[in-house]
């Protein structure tokens, strides 16, 4: 079985998805047993009873009890097995054990944002300890998304005013693609994120100082990562073709035209306030759309990504 599951199946990342994998394996092994059956009873049939050059009489018998409930007692029972083991496994991962981690999901066009209790928030990716019971507490701020991890058997649609949970245990160390599974727009392609599984240690680490990556990257370097991973890239181009949201070239030191009619210099403070404060000065001509980043970038996040914009120049 085990051969069975790695060539059909990906890798198992969670506690949940090996009981979710016999259960699905269960229902293909079986529906091709069936069909195997059906096609070569069907095919023996044909043969069997192919017509003769001769007429042969005709059978008279016209029903058999005892064909009939087998035909239909056999696949009952077997259809109520497999409904009372998917029901046990359905309200199995409903219910979040009491000492579960619990993780704030808010979807929006087009990204994931994370908040832990403590306060720490991230975009388009999430650190969570290994062995420990998780549950992601989820809702939108626009349209239906759906919450796909495929590696740990994970998904569950995130609805507008709303909230919908999932829970589970990570099994194993490392990163799993996390994707939106239900059409949201024009970039529903690009709304992507990481789940990383982390060691106790590693992740506690992580949750006080960030990634060694980003503490010790150039900040040019950091500021276009973070471009591209926190869905900046969706909305602002970096060649001068116009999106949803305004172009980043050349536009560091340069007047910026505000849709109430004033001129204001793309400087460091003005670029900053426009990550944690979008609201506050709209560009003419673009709708205020962009979200809020208070809170979900560190401060040297923040200046990485103005390092990053005026490089663009």
């Amino acid at each position: 079985m085990n051969w069975l599951r790695s060539l059909l199946l990906p890798a198992q990342g969670s506690a949940y998805a090996g009981e979710y994998d016999t259960l699905f394996l269960f229902i293909t092994l079986l529906s091709a047993f069936f069909f195997l059956l059906i096609a070569a009873t069907a095919g023996w049939f044909v043969w069997r009873y192919r017509r003769a050059r001769e007429q042969a009489p005709t059978s008279m018998v016209t029903q058999s009890l005892a064909l009939e409930l087998t035909w239909t007692l056999i696949p009952l029972a077997i259809v109520m097995g497999i409904f009372f083991w998917s029901l046990k496994q359905y309200v199995g991962a409903s219910v979040a054990p009491g000492d579960a981690m619990e993780i704030q999901v808010t979807a929006k066009k087009w990204l994931w944002a994370f908040e832990y209790q403590n306060g720490t928030r991230t975009v388009n990716e999430v650190h969570i300890p290994v062995g420990k019971p998780v549950k992601f507490v989820m809702s939108s701020e626009d349209v239906i998304h759906s919450f796909f991890v495929p590696s740990m058997r994970l998904k569950q649609d995130v609805l507008p005013n709303r909230y919908t949970e999932l829970w589970f245990t990570p099994a194993t160390t490392g990163m799993h693609t996390l994707l939106c599974a239900e059409y949201c727009g024009r970039s529903h392609s690009d709304m992507l994120g990481k789940i990383w599984v982390d060691d106790d240690a590693t992740f506690q680490k992580w949750l006080e100082e960030g990634d060694e990556s980003t503490r010790t990257m150039p900040l040019k370097e950091l500021g276009k990562m973070l471009y591209e991973s926190r869905g900046c890239s969706t909305c602002h181009s970096i060649d001068g073709t116009r999106g949803d949201g305004p172009s980043l070239k050349n536009v560091f030191a340069h007047d910026i035209k505000l849709a109430d009619g004033k001129t204001v210099i793309a400087d460091a403070n003005y670029i900053r306030e426009s990550i944690l404060q979008p609201q506050a000065k709209i560009v003419l001509g673009y709708e205020p759309i962009m979200p809020t980043f208070q809170g979900l970038l560190r401060e040297r996040e923040i200046l990485a990504l103005i390092e990053f914009i005026r490089s663009l120049n």
